[in-house]
């Protein structure tokens, strides 16, 4: 089988006496490569872990808006050999440098120094070696796994590490949205982009809005909402709101009724926007009426210049479990 084949493998270092973490670690790792060769990721986790909500979606989508294929490790923990993202075809390089060091290193202090023989040169400054690792091994804010055991591999010690990204304040917040094209006609800032805050990832941040802008949500398919939040600004920059921009629907099916009109009903160039909010204090929160029914798209529209820039924290668009 598979398994035995891995066991094999490393065979003969289990018969010279290796034991511990590292031990294990390395046949894990083995037994990865030899059973799903199919499957192209392989993630390293450990057991005395609390985590964030929702971190598979989020370790999913950081993985896949890498503009390139080029790196080795992605991580969502500063901390020893926790939440570690691999490609399966570099397990093997993997196993053979940890099985050459165990007895040196601890096995995260090999992972830097595989690290450093990939891609480091003797002939370049420490700066520059830095800025190689971060090509291939690309870090995760904040983190989304903390580690509450004490203790250590090495026997005796008592290991009360903490991971301090875990439990600091996010300058966004993260939400399962609906699937969605996004779009806007606000001119992003660097790579602050709306379909990240969307997903979770980092927050989107915009240059100063005029009159006539907008910020787009188009669900693939009409669905039902049962609420909204949209934050505006955050610690960071706390004065970056959206001022005098209401929140309006495009029903798959128009019905006007006083319920379903709070605010008002326009007919715009191309669509009939249903108004359910406006921003207050930078948030715009509520619930949408089930007689709504199905919401083709949710837009944000902005009706003044603004002297400031915008930035959008969180979004949080609440779909009904049942459509």
């Amino acid at each position: 089988s598979s398994v035995k084949t891995a066991k094999k493998y490393i065979k003969n270092y289990l018969l010279s006496g290796l034991k511990g973490k590292n031990v294990f670690s390395v046949f894990i790792l083995s037994v990865t490569f030899f059973t799903i060769l199919s499957f192209h990721r392989f993630f390293q986790l450990e057991d005395d872990i609390v985590a964030k909500p929702q971190y598979i979606e989020k370790i999913k989508n950081f993985a896949l808006e890498q503009p390139s294929d080029e790196w080795m490790i992605l991580e969502f923990s500063q901390l020893g050999f926790i939440g570690k993202l691999f490609r399966t075809k570099d397990l093997p390089l993997i196993v053979e440098f940890f099985l050459m060091f165990y007895k040196d290193k601890p096995i995260d202090w090999l992972l830097d120094h595989l690290l450093w023989v990939k891609v480091c040169s003797p002939e370049k400054d420490p700066k520059h070696c830095e800025g190689q690792k971060a090509y291939v091994r690309i870090r995760s804010k904040p983190s989304l796994f903390q580690h509450v055991g004490i203790h250590s591999s090495l026997a005796g010690k008592i290991q009360n590490l903490k991971d301090k990204d875990f439990d600091k304040n996010m300058l966004h917040k993260a939400h399962v949205n609906p699937p969605a094209k996004v779009t806007t006609s606000l001119r992003i800032f660097q790579h602050y982009t709306l379909e990240k805050a969307y997903e979770g990832m980092d927050c989107f941040w915009a240059f100063s809005p005029v009159a006539g802008d907008y910020i787009l949500f188009t669900f693939l398919q009409p669905l039902k909402v049962d609420g909204y939040l949209f934050r505006s600004g955050n610690m960071e920059h706390p004065g970056d709101k959206l001022f005098n921009t209401t929140v309006e629907v495009w029903p798959a099916k128009l019905r006007i009724s006083k319920s379903t009109s709070p605010i008002g009903i326009q007919r715009g160039a191309d669509w009939f926007c249903l108004y359910i909010g406006t921003f207050d204090n930078g948030i715009a929160e509520g619930i949408i009426s089930p007689s709504v029914g199905k919401i083709q798209a949710i837009r944000l529209s902005i009706h003044s210049d603004s002297p400031v820039w915008a930035l959008l924290s969180e979004v949080n668009l609440k779909k009904t479990s049942s459509l």
